[in-house]
């Protein structure tokens, strides 16, 4: 026994090493030291319109209401889901903003959870259910616009609309600002909403051309999953722009306010989005937030997603997932592989982390040939020698064995619940109020459960997920040294 447990610490001490080695990043020492609370919100767990709850595609945390409470902390967070259980097609699924109450007890960097505690850190309870919808106050959907395209009007652009007339939204990120009002974006168009502070929608801001998809020639929005009894798109891929389900998954405002980057999850069609080995040089679209209704486009620079080999060998290209600015210049982006993880076939994940995205070296390409859907920047993949692209460097394994183990989580078999689920969507900040540590800070982490669940119930009707999936949603806490962001103002993020 006492063998055993002196393996145990040595496993700790070496995790623990690992985490706290620093990630140089422009010269820049960022620290990860490590999970320090872990929490889950059931998968069968209903908002307030009856409805199956589901989880993180974006978050934000209230930085007004995050305060310290004795030993733990306190405060609320905003998660948002995309367009609902969509496993069998799109449903007319009302989209919606979740309110969720946070208390959290963290755990000692490198320390063991008491046993029975691992998963009891971080404490979530959903306080409320808000709905979004279009200008005019009517319900939007989640169903796929397969033929739809509402014509532009005053300052609105054309927008994505489903067979039923209404805006059809897939949500992807969100950006709550200190007056209430928020920044979403969306996979159909993709464009970046913003919403009034009770979620009607006031303003819309289209991506350049480059990344807008099209069909015989035209703007078409649908991503081939279609609504009940409605076709597949034709062609089923857009000829140019961003690939089917591939929209503005990450976004973040930086912490002084002044700019708001939105990323492409990959590459669009045109730049070798058509293969998932080439899909490699997506884009970071960095907007002047100087007039809250009116974005413009400032910078735009080629982000080069992470290449690894999956479990057969193949040549793979992580998707982007969410995003954290940490200034104009830089950003934690979350990368991972899909099909694999809690709830699937194939247990085990063989890519999910967080990357430093450093913007300093890159190209500017914002307002250049480069935004026409006919000029590519990286045709069949590769990107073109006058383009700089973006410099990464690793931040967090999420897979880490060591310290999913210590709060009883694991990657891969036995494929229960406390393995990984497939898809890590979301992430915020908020500080770890330490005066002595005044660079520190909590990044929660969460997963979107795609209301996988064996007690289903949406718009109107009862369903239960395919192979027994009851999939929680679940928190991640790191603590993260963050040099520079002390000096300024999260209150936007």
């Amino acid at each position: 026994m006492k063998h055993l447990n002196r393996t145990v610490s040595l496993g700790v001490v070496l995790a623990l090493f690992t985490a706290m080695t620093p990630a140089l990043a422009d010269g820049v020492a960022y620290v990860n030291k490590g999970l320090v609370g872990v929490g889950r919100i059931p998968a069968s767990q209903k908002d307030k319109f009856g409805e199956t709850f589901g989880s993180g595609s974006g978050m934000a945390i209230d930085t007004k209401s995050w305060a310290r409470d004795g030993a733990g902390y306190k405060g609320s967070l905003w998660l948002l889901p995309d367009r609902g259980y969509n496993v069998e097609g799109t449903t007319d699924y009302r989209p919606r903003l979740n309110t969720i109450a946070i208390e959290l007890a963290p755990t000692a960097p490198g320390a063991v959870p008491a046993a029975g505690q691992e998963q009891s850190g971080v404490k979530a309870t959903l306080a409320d259910t808000m709905l979004l919808t279009d200008d005019k106050g009517a319900d939007a959907t989640g169903l796929d616009p397969l033929n739809g395209v509402h014509p532009a009007a005053g300052d609105m652009p054309i927008l994505p609309q489903a067979d039923n007339g209404k805006l059809a939204l897939d949500d992807e990120a969100i950006v709550r600002l200190p007056d209430g009002t928020m920044f979403i974006s969306d996979e159909y168009g993709p464009n970046i909403y913003r919403f009034s502070a009770d979620g009607r929608l006031m303003s819309a801001t289209q991506p350049p051309a480059a990344l807008v998809p099209m069909r015989h020639g035209k703007p078409n929005f649908a991503s081939n999953n279609p609504g009940p009894g409605a076709a597949e798109p034709d062609p089923k891929d857009p000829e140019s722009g961003r690939q089917n389900n591939q929209g503005l998954e990450g976004m973040s405002m930086t912490p002084d306010g002044k700019y708001l980057i939105a990323v492409l999850q990959s590459a669009p069609r045109q730049d070798g989005g058509d293969s998932g080995s080439t899909r490699q040089n997506t884009r970071a679209l960095v907007y002047d937030a100087s007039d809250l209704g009116h974005l413009k486009l400032a910078h735009e620079y080629v982000v080069p997603l992470p290449v690894f080999k999956d479990a057969k060998g193949k040549t793979k290209v992580a998707a982007q997932s969410e995003i954290v600015a940490l200034s104009d210049k830089s950003f934690l982006m979350l990368t991972r592989d899909s099909g694999n993880g809690q709830g699937l076939k194939d247990a085990e994940s063989v890519y999910r982390k967080i990357n430093i995205v450093d913007l300093t070296g890159a190209t500017d390409i914002a307002n250049g040939p480069f935004d026409a859907a006919d000029k590519p920047v990286a045709p069949k993949g590769v990107l073109d020698p006058s383009v700089t692209p973006a410099k990464l460097t690793s931040f967090i394994d999420i897979n880490d064995k060591g310290e999913l183990g210590r709060f009883g989580l694991h990657n891969g078999a036995p494929n229960d619940r406390n393995n990984l689920s497939e898809k890590w969507e979301a992430m915020s900040l908020a500080s770890v109020l330490d005066p002595k540590l005044p660079d520190d800070y909590f990044l929660f982490v969460a997963n979107d459960n795609d209301f996988l669940t064996q007690d289903g119930f949406q718009v109107g009707a009862p369903y239960k997920a395919e192979d027994g999936a009851d999939v929680d949603t679940t928190f991640l806490v790191y603590q993260v040294t963050l040099p520079g962001l002390s000096g300024n103002s999260l209150a936007a993020n």
